[in-house]
């Protein structure tokens, strides 16, 4: 009976394994994706509705492979929707005004409050990430509500996203497009999709004492985020270069930067390895892993000195938050590293997070060079950003040869997923820092 019953299971096919809610959520993402097609194609041309027929099977692919994304995105079309109808007036017509004026937008669903709130939410998840690896007792409890603000923090993101998007086009028709087209808005994009994919790892692999060193790298990016708001007021839509005019950024960029986001996850994985393999160590100058993250997050600021009282002041405060950070991990490590999963756990989600980036970074590439052949008439240039993504391409694709040919694993495979850290940054930001180019779109 139970042998009949196994091979059932087992043979059950794949359709038959959905339930009412997935079905259901199937038959809402095409009435939505058909609304769209027809409330807004006005907008797009035949690329773009090409792109959103497309996007309609893949959300429910995406949705029936993890079905929390269900609830995720069935929350943000509800939040964006709502946003929507917010927007509009008395007369029936949206106007952008109104952001200042209703309730509901001006202290919640606005873009620019809705990225507020979720820049908060990471924040307040990181501290109870790390409170749950500290914490004597009832530790998963402090865990599970970091995870849970996470999960709070990706849905305003999102929905901000969203909202961002329908407020260019209340701009002007030829202002509007897609928010990945400069720092502030591919840095929201990396911080959603940072989390998203930890969350993913966290629920595979039953632990939530990752939380805190993801939320790490995620809390620095809001950081830069709430500095690049206030002192370059990057948060305020601007109008396309003339190179960004094209299709292909809606699908170059979110490839781009699921790579940057599961670099960043699989360096901070490769953090904690490194601190639970020398929890023990007493010798100052051996705890390498940890004067390294007090190197990153305490002279980071050095990188974006201004001139100004407001930009000096913000880094003054971070340093000294970095510093408190790097000493308390000092202080408790091996409390840390007793509550850290074992070191094949660890080695598996750097593993996965690298093969996963590297493939949609490839995919990038390829993209971008389809691009650039379009808009300037040729494959490649050597444009810095190309020289450097190349770079980053090559890091970690001979990280993964190592890995499948030769076994690498442990010590070696972490060092190498932190540096490879520090080349992504650099490809990403340093390159607009301190390089110039085609590609340096988002000014510091």
């Amino acid at each position: 009976m139970s042998t009949a019953t196994s091979t059932v299971t087992l043979n059950e096919g794949y359709f038959a394994r959905r339930n009412w809610f997935d079905w259901l959520f199937a038959a809402l993402v095409i009435a939505g994706g058909l609304f769209a097609l027809q409330r807004y194609s006005y907008a797009m041309d035949g690329y773009e509705k090409g792109i959103l027929i497309g996007t309609i099977p893949t959300m429910i692919w995406l949705g029936w492979f993890w079905r929390p994304l269900q609830k995720l995105m069935l929350a943000v079309a509800g939040l964006s929707l709502l946003a929507i109808w917010l927007y509009h007036g008395t007369d029936g017509a949206a106007h952008l005004d109104r952001a200042d004026a209703v309730f509901g937008l001006k202290y919640f669903l606005s873009s620019q409050s809705a990225i507020l709130w979720m820049s908060l939410l990471c924040f307040m998840a990181t501290v109870f990430y790390w409170i749950g690896l500290f914490a004597k007792g009832e530790r998963d409890t402090f865990a599970s509500i970091g995870s849970r603000m996470t999960w709070v923090a990706i849905t305003l993101a999102l929905t901000g996203t969203m909202v961002r998007w329908f407020e260019s086009y209340l701009l002007g028709p030829d202002i509007g497009h897609i928010p990945v087209s400069n720092l502030y808005e591919v840095f929201v994009m990396f911080i959603w999709m940072t989390s998203l994919f930890y969350l993913y790892y966290e629920a595979q692999y039953k632990t939530r004492a990752l939380g805190g060193f993801v939320m790490l790298v995620v809390s620095a990016a809001v950081g830069f985020l709430l500095w690049y708001t206030v002192v370059r007021e990057a948060h305020e839509i601007q109008p396309l270069v003339p190179a960004l005019q094209s299709w292909w950024m809606k699908v170059h960029v979110p490839a781009n930067f699921i790579g940057y986001g599961t670099f960043a996850l699989a360096a901070m994985v490769a953090f904690a390895y490194l601190i639970k393999q020398q929890a023990t160590e007493t010798k100052w100058y051996k705890l390498a892993p940890l004067w390294l993250l007090g190197v990153a997050l305490c002279f980071e600021p050095l990188a974006f000195r201004q001139s100004t009282a407001t930009g000096s002041s913000y880094w003054i405060v971070y340093f000294g938050i970095s510093a408190v950070i790097v000493a308390a991990i000092l202080a408790g490590r091996q409390r840390i590293a007793a509550r850290l999963p074992a070191f094949e756990i660890l080695d598996d989600v750097m593993y996965k997070s690298i093969a996963v980036g590297f493939a949609f970074f490839t995919i990038a590439t390829v993209l971008g060079a389809l691009w650039a052949a379009e808009a300037w008439g040729g494959y490649w240039s050597w444009d810095p950003k190309e020289t450097w993504a190349l770079i980053v391409w090559l890091n970690y694709a001979a990280w993964l040869h190592m890995r499948l040919m030769k076994g690498l694993r442990g010590t070696m495979s972490a060092w190498w997923a932190l540096v490879g850290l520090a080349i992504t940054t650099f490809a990403f930001l340093g390159v607009n820092m301190f390089l110039s180019g085609l590609h340096s779109y988002g000014e510091l």
